[in-house]
């Protein structure tokens, strides 16, 4: 107790408001805001031990009382003030989670005696004073590299002998053989190894650690083609490692470059607060909850040790908290469309420094009906131009509507094509069982007890979400683990559903499309099509969760003759994958054949295939194939084969006029 102080405050120290524990001597309200008189000033402030804005001396409420306008008094702190100051005793590290940082201050944020600005003030100090002993810095055009800390290390990348864990580069071998296609003006090489990437060392050690070995074939382009600063429209099948495809080359810039340099906006008004906006260098948009989440997990392996913080938003989860995540620290945004957009609206983001925007799944995205709110991110928020970023583009199909978005988004690019658009892979292998529905469940028990013993993950596909939960009841009272995931269920829900596939304690799943699109679920060994989509598109995409990484997998698929409208995609897709077509399947296909021309998506000339009666494989009916000529999944770059016409203006039977984007 300072005996000095003849106003002591009534609590024995707990003076000066929300200074704390031996705050500022207590001022009687008709003495606040008067000149102090010369005693006053002679009398020494007491030194505060704990503060929620500050604790250091002249934080909050000064000598004369009231508010002391110099210092800033929020949570983000003003000069070294802040809830993880340099003499606070809050601190927001976890000890059970992260070992003590000594030496390192971090503020969330301040440096402005004002207070925040309105724009980023802290920008250069997050990356400065890291928040725990993992985090790298970004110091005077260096980069510091973080701590290595065993526990998070094993979050991250699991157990170095973890058996359950699928290795990347089982069957890449065979990746050798897959046609690569590239096109545009002066590609850049390729490489056959990481070695040969010359990418910064940290990344190398986090992919070594995450099991990568062998680059799969569109990250032996993708990584020299984002290095050579390029734009990319990448074509590969699904599991084929896009998302390493992009990820390596953002993270290379960016621990080479370091942080943006972003200009602080004007002070705001004392005692005026306003979180402060995320400036992230990469935009990523997915188009699902469970993709974004899934790439954000992965960026954080890579980014393991470094500067850059990885960043997820997406709808169904508390947007309060994600603002607080952004505010904190943003370098690698990954998110949904729809999420973005909100926070776009609340003024919580900015991309006026993004120089990598992805488009991850972008025909899915497009089928969604994302297109809109896409072009609004692009072309009506604060985004740099075309020519001021670089756009990489990554999709299993290549619609016309995605021509169209690659026209619209990127600049002299390179199309890559890895394998044949559309198709699925070798690695799969695909069976036909000719399934009555009353017969289903019997034969789906028989399937999955004769596959009990082996090791493994089975995921099962129906059409609605009524089926999906009658389905997995159904398997529980079988005595069979089974869990379920649709749209109706909320996002924690669908977390702890895949928590527990991914970790096996419940080996079977049953999903409906919310879970078809670009997951990556290790050691998915089964993927059975309990109800077959009407789209061969979904069935491409079903059927490509399991064979991931150049792994080997079996896709099971229930028809009848409901099925009868992708058929004919079906023996295509079979013939292509060199895979063994049942006799009955012809037989359906020949029934079909009248019955498909009127009733394939679109009709004669409509949907996104092209003129041909209603067939979206290819020109003249059936028989074109992938990539025919006209056809919806284009073998080559439409530039070839059309030049600089504008597409979008060509004639023709449907909206592919033949040999507009085909080879």
């Amino acid at each position: 107790m300072n005996l000095n102080n003849p106003n002591p405050s009534p609590s024995g120290g707990r003076g000066g408001g929300r200074g704390g524990r031996g705050g500022s001597r207590y001022v009687p309200p008709h003495l606040r805001g008067k000149p102090p008189t010369e005693q006053d000033m002679s009398l020494p402030d007491v030194q505060r031990t704990s503060s929620w804005s500050g604790a250091n001396q002249n934080r909050g409420f000064n000598q004369q009382g009231g508010y002391n306008r110099q210092r800033s008094y929020d949570t983000r702190g003003g000069e070294g003030g802040g809830w993880n100051s340099r003499n606070s005793s809050y601190d927001r590290r976890d000890p059970n989670l992260e070992p003590p940082v000594p030496q390192r201050t971090y503020t969330w944020g301040g440096g402005s005696r004002m207070g925040r600005d309105s724009s980023r003030g802290g920008h250069a100090a997050r990356h400065s004073q890291p928040r725990h002993a993992s985090q790298g810095m970004w110091v005077d055009g260096k980069h510091v590299h973080g701590q290595r800390v065993a526990h998070v290390e094993r979050q991250l990348y699991g157990e170095a002998e973890d058996t359950d864990r699928q290795a990347t580069g089982i069957n890449f071998e065979k990746y050798d053989d897959i046609p690569v296609d590239v096109t545009g003006r002066d590609p850049p090489p390729s490489i056959s190894t990481f070695a040969e990437s010359n990418m910064d060392p940290l990344l190398m050690s986090n992919i070594e650690m995450a099991h990568y070995t062998v680059p799969t074939p569109v990250q032996k382009y993708s990584i020299t083609i984002g290095a050579a600063g390029r734009d990319l429209m990448a074509c590969a099948q699904t599991g084929s490692g896009k998302t390493g495809g992009f990820l390596f080359p953002i993270l290379d810039y960016a621990f080479r470059t370091g942080p943006p340099q972003i200009s602080p906006g004007p002070a705001l008004p004392a005692g005026v607060y306003r979180p402060p906006k995320a400036h992230p260098i990469a935009l990523i948009l997915a188009p699902t909850r469970e993709l974004a989440s899934q790439i954000h997990e992965e960026c954080k392996k890579f980014s393991y040790r470094s500067w850059a913080t990885p960043c997820v938003v997406y709808g169904g989860a508390d947007i309060g908290q994600q603002i607080r995540n952004l505010s904190r620290a943003c370098d690698i945004l990954i998110a949904t469309p729809g999420r973005l957009a909100d926070l776009l609206e609340r003024g919580c983001i900015s991309l006026s420094a993004v120089h990598f925007f992805v488009l991850d799944e972008a025909d899915r995205m497009l089928d969604m009906g994302f297109e809109p709110q896409i072009r609004r991110i692009v072309e009506g928020e604060d985004m740099p131009p075309t020519s001021d970023r670089q756009t990489l583009m990554f999709s299993a199909t290549f619609p016309r509507e995605i021509q169209m978005l690659a026209r619209d988004f990127l600049k002299d690019y390179v199309f890559l094509t890895v394998g044949r658009v559309g198709s699925t892979s070798e690695n799969i292998t695909q069976k036909m069982e000719y399934v009555e529905e009353e017969d289903k469940r019997s034969v789906l028990l028989d399937i999955l007890l004769s596959h009990e013993a082996e090791k493994g993950l089975t995921l099962i596909f129906v059409e609605t979400k009524r089926m999906a939960d009658a389905l997995s009841d159904f398997l529980l009272h079988q005595n069979l683990p089974a869990t379920a995931i649709h749209g109706d269920r909320t996002q924690r829900d669908r977390e702890r559903a895949l928590d527990s596939f991914r970790s096996g304690r419940t080996p079977v799943m049953v999903a409906t499309a919310v879970a078809a699109r670009g997951l990556d679920i290790p050691n998915v060994t089964h993927v059975i099509n309990y109800d077959l989509p009407s789209d061969i598109d979904d069935y491409v995409h079903r059927i490509g969760r399991t064979g991931r990484a150049g792994n080997m997998g079996i896709a099971t698929s229930f028809f009848n003759r409901g099925n009868k409208n992708i058929v004919r995609g079906l023996l295509t897709l079979l013939k292509e994958a060199n895979q063994e077509i049942p006799q009955w399947l012809n037989v359906v296909a020949r029934e079909s054949s009248g019955f498909s021309r009127t009733n394939m998506r679109g009709g004669r000339g409509g949907g996104r295939g092209g003129f041909g009666g209603g067939s979206r494989y290819g020109g003249g009916g059936f028989g074109g194939g992938y990539g025919g000529s006209g056809g919806n999944y284009a073998g080559r770059d439409f530039r070839s084969a059309g030049g600089n016409t504008d597409f979008r203006t060509q004639s023709g039977g449907g909206r592919a006029a033949p040999g507009g984007f085909g080879g």
